[in-house]
């Protein structure tokens, strides 16, 4: 318990430290983006490959997006003709990706595209989020058998250290603003709750976060991590004051009879989700989750606008 309370307590600290270095923006020095560039898993993903994870309704659906839209830019993804290289399911630095896919580029990859084609400008803006594939393949090992909680756990602190390590090589390559985040708490899904995983899920999620922010701890001038677990836990925790009703289950009913999203076959995938495949009467801005993972248009546009708030307050 000791150990737990002073991790928390180390992260709570490097986090605020990110949050809070080099004071606020003013009129003068806050950024004016030319240019969003995205690397990312499912959270980020804008439709690299046709469709997003959260419910496809049109409209702006996830938060990269809704931070674009607030500086009234576009991003698009790669496969497009973008600058948005995020793909669904893809791990830090692993393979094959959490839905056993052996093509999908992992972060690392993602960022070696990007430089091997282009550089950063000194009024790009980079979005990251990374954590959910590993977080999905290490409680996938667990499962199995072939991995115990104690390694899933180092291998979710590991993960994060992995990310962090992308986020310097981004900083080194001339990345000035670098807008991140980790895992929201996993423990806290609809697919946790199935899987009476909630407690198991948490610690690692907790652990990959602690992962990356010790990692990263020096560089605060040019990397803001925003922090998507304390405000998913928000949702959970008090879902009426952002207008939701439901946090425990999910609004679509894409079934995806392959292991789409890396939680097993036969289970809702939100990439196959739409107007059409929802709940009977459901009003999808009233939920949560979409999946039994990913957050519906509703959630990814209000952290979204957390994030952007996050962003204008530093630089």
């Amino acid at each position: 318990m000791a150990a737990n309370w002073m991790r928390r307590m180390v992260a709570a600290g490097v986090s605020a430290a990110l949050l809070t270095a080099c004071g606020s923006s003013t009129t003068e020095s806050a950024i004016a983006p030319q240019r969003l560039i995205a690397f990312g898993d499912a959270m980020s993903d804008v439709g690299q490959n046709g469709t997003r994870y959260t419910v496809n309704d049109g409209s702006i659906n996830n938060w990269t997006l809704q931070i674009a839209a607030k500086y009234d830019k576009p991003l698009t993804p790669v496969s497009a003709g973008g600058t948005s290289y995020a793909t669904g399911n893809a791990r830090i630095v692993a393979k094959p990706d959490a839905a056993g896919n052996a093509s999908t580029r992992t972060l690392s990859e993602q960022i070696d595209s990007f430089l091997a084609k282009d550089r950063f400008a000194k009024d790009d803006l980079v979005l990251m989020n990374g954590g959910l594939s590993d977080l999905i393949a290490g409680m996938a090992a667990v499962n199995l058998g072939t991995q115990t909680e104690a390694a899933q756990l180092a291998a979710a602190f590991q993960a994060g250290q992995d990310m962090a390590a992308q986020v310097r090589r981004l900083v080194a390559a001339g990345a000035r603003h670098v807008l991140l985040t980790g895992s929201y708490d996993l423990g806290k899904t609809p697919w946790a709750k199935v899987m009476g995983r909630e407690a198991v899920l948490g610690r690692a999620s907790s652990r990959f976060n602690e992962g990356l922010l010790l990692g990263i701890v020096d560089l605060g001038a040019n990397a803001l991590y925003v922090d998507s677990a304390y405000y998913v836990n928000l949702y959970t925790g008090s879902p009426s004051s952002y207008g939701f009703n439901n946090a425990t289950d999910a609004v679509c009913t894409s079934v995806d009879a392959s292991n789409g999203i890396g939680i097993g076959p036969g289970q809702i995938n939100a990439a196959l989700c739409n107007s059409a495949t929802l709940r009977p009467d459901a009003k999808q801005d009233t939920y949560v989750f979409a999946d039994f993972v990913h957050l519906t248009p509703s959630a990814q546009r209000q952290f979204g606008t957390f994030a952007y708030d996050r962003l204008r307050a530093r630089w």
